[in-house]
Parts: C-alpha cells; structure tokens; sequence
C-alpha cells in the first residue's frame, strides 16, 4: 500500500510547480496579496521559495550557506526577484540530479526516505503548494481543484508526506483535549491514513486499508474527498477548509 512516487516522478514534479510558480507570480503582478498566506505578498512568497530552494540546495551539496532569514533579506534587494527565483530553483534541479543515490545529508521529518529522496519530494511538495498559493494570488481566491494542474498520484504522495512525516513530530505541537482518532481517507484510493492523537503522546500513524473497517476501527473524524482536493485542505489551501483540522494542525517546515 505504498502511494509514494518515484524519485524521477518527484523531480519531474519540482520542476512543473516551480514553472506554475513562477508564471502566475508573474501574471498577478509582486505587490499583489496572497489569500492563501494573510499577510504575505507575492513578493514575499517568491522569496520564501526561492529561499527553501537555496537552504535545501545547500544540504544536497553539503555547501555552507546564510541563514534562511538573511537569504530571505538578500531576496527583498534583488533588482530581478524572478530571475533569482529561477537560479535558484535550477541549481537545486542540478543539484538534486547531481546528488549521489546513498547521498549522506539532513533530513528533518519522521519516516523519511533516504536523504536524496527526502529533500526532492520535500521541495517537489514546498513548492506546489506554494505554486497554489501564487495561483490564489492571480485569481484573488484559493483555487478550485480545477483550476491547479496537480494529478493524483501527486496528490497522494503528497498527502502521505503530511500525514507520515510532519504530523508525528511533536514540534507540530497537535495536542487535542481529549483522545481522538481521525482517518484521512482520500476516495478511490487503496490507502487511507489512520491517525492516533491524545493531550500527551505525539500522534501516531498507520497507513491502512480504507476497505478494511477492522484494520482502523472506530473513529471519531473522517477526512474524505477527492485526492487533490483533499491534499489542498489539508494544507489548508482551499475555500473548503475543515476548521476543525486548521485549528489542530500548524505545519512548520523545519
């Protein structure tokens, strides 16, 4: 029941959202404001991206590199934002292809694939959301499922990430009152995701079979839809957002 995609599928990924990035920071325009991100302005979220490109860049390559703060500074001066976006996502492309398979490098979430994997599908998923986000800029609103280029598979793979990788870490502070089970369970799909939560335990996860009642037993909430739409919500970039789960769930991506 593995939903996670292949290495070239991942850069392949990276690549085409750091394009629909791109294009639609340039279709509304930099001092435009973000929906998706109150308080940000495009401006502000190509040099984010720009900035996470750079940072995992320099893990990759295991290249001293400043902090993500003063990348993001160095970013607000440049003359040509887009142009420095574009640098810096192309050298984390040739960096990624360049990168040996046993590659020896940080890695920050729990149940991660092996280094050279972790930091293509961490930036594949850093920057399509954010390439949602740039859309929700032109449009003025969060895009609908149709109005984003994702495909399932991408989808799920990201989903997976969320759920198995940043959820479990207690720096994600998810500590709900009372013992909860949520199972996140994506239509037609061959595997939901099972997630034990309680006031005083990180929370736990279990990929298991959505067909299987047995396999996850009573639950107390149940995330369904459409893979990408689904994955859109739970990162909390849709019009549809469970407030529920925006309430419990702030990622941090370090």
């Amino acid at each position: 029941m593995d939903v996670r995609l292949s290495l070239d599928e991942l850069g392949d990924g990276l690549g085409q959202a750091a394009t629909v990035l791109r294009a639609n920071a340039m279709a509304a325009r930099l001092d435009t404001a973000v929906p998706t991100c109150p308080g940000w302005t495009v401006q502000h979220l190509v040099a984010h991206v720009g900035m996470a490109h750079r940072w995992a860049a320099s893990h990759v390559t295991g290249s001293p590199i400043g902090t993500p703060e003063s990348l993001e500074a160095q970013a607000e001066s440049e003359p040509d934002l887009l142009g420095w976006f574009d640098e810096g996502a192309t050298a984390l492309l040739q960096a990624l292809v360049d990168a040996p398979d046993d590659l020896q490098a940080f890695v920050f979430l729990k149940n991660a694939p092996a280094p050279k994997v972790f930091w293509t599908r961490r930036q594949c998923h850093e920057t399509t959301i954010h390439a949602v986000d740039a859309i929700a800029a032109r449009l003025g609103r969060p895009p609908e499922r149709s109005e984003t280029w994702i495909g399932e598979r991408l989808a799920l793979d990201g989903i997976d990430e969320l759920l198995s990788g940043f959820v479990p870490r207690r720096s994600q502070g998810i500590h709900p009152p009372d013992e909860t089970v949520v199972l996140v369970r994506p239509d037609d799909s061959a595997v939901a995701w099972r997630l034990g939560m309680g006031p005083d335990h990180p929370v736990e996860v279990t990929v298991v079979d959505p067909a299987s009642p047995a396999a996850y037993g009573t639950v107390d909430r149940e995330l369904t839809g459409h893979p990408v739409d689904l994955y859109l919500r739970l990162w909390n970039r849709s019009a549809d957002v469970d407030p529920w789960w925006h309430d419990l769930v702030t990622i941090t991506w370090k």
